[in-house]
């Protein structure tokens, strides 16, 4: 009898980097680096989330071999997914979840087909870059499952992040 079991996937954030500057100044002061963006695809039919790094050119393992449309039509019957770009910072308490935004995907295997709006996913990469949290239109059941992998992928990078993000992922209730 054999024990199979599907090896542990190590899985992290990127985090960002020495001062790409070294400090001598001059081009590239105060522009925004990928280094600190990391793509999350969560599959709400399978309920759970992953960090999915060739999502950054829309290369990822869920997106390769679909043709990919703004035509909600063409995917039909499709997968739906979300991808989510999680930008990481720190602040005085360490580092933290400072940008987490979520752009809606669909892929149907069968038809080869996919739906997304590239421009939406580029402008949430750079809206998550600019540490913003934008995850309330997400279903209920998606964002608990973005939730418990933030929390689970890294306590104290969940515990250092904003209030907003666990009151509009419905962790918790805002403050009145």
């Amino acid at each position: 009898m054999s024990n199979e079991q599907k090896p542990k996937q190590k899985m992290g954030f990127t985090i960002i980097k020495d001062d790409p500057t070294d400090g001598h100044g001059g081009f590239g002061i105060g522009s925004l680096s990928l280094e600190n963006v990391s793509p999350v695809i969560v599959d709400i039919e399978e309920g759970v989330a992953r960090i999915e790094i060739g999502a950054m050119h829309a290369r990822s393992d869920t997106e390769r071999g679909i043709k990919f449309t703004t035509n909600r039509e063409d995917s039909e019957g499709g997968k739906p997914y979300w991808l989510v770009w999680v930008t990481i910072d720190f602040n005085a308490n360490g580092p933290y979840y400072a940008g987490v935004t979520a752009c809606e995907m669909i892929v149907n295997r069968e038809k080869r087909r996919g739906y997304k709006i590239l421009a939406d996913h580029v402008n949430r990469m750079d809206k998550s870059m600019k540490r913003q949290i934008i995850v309330d239109h997400m279903d209920d059941t998606s964002k608990k499952i973005l939730a418990d992998f933030l929390s689970s992928h890294n306590q104290e990078m969940w515990d250092n992040s904003e209030p907003k993000l666990r009151v509009d992922l419905g962790v918790d209730s805002p403050e009145l």
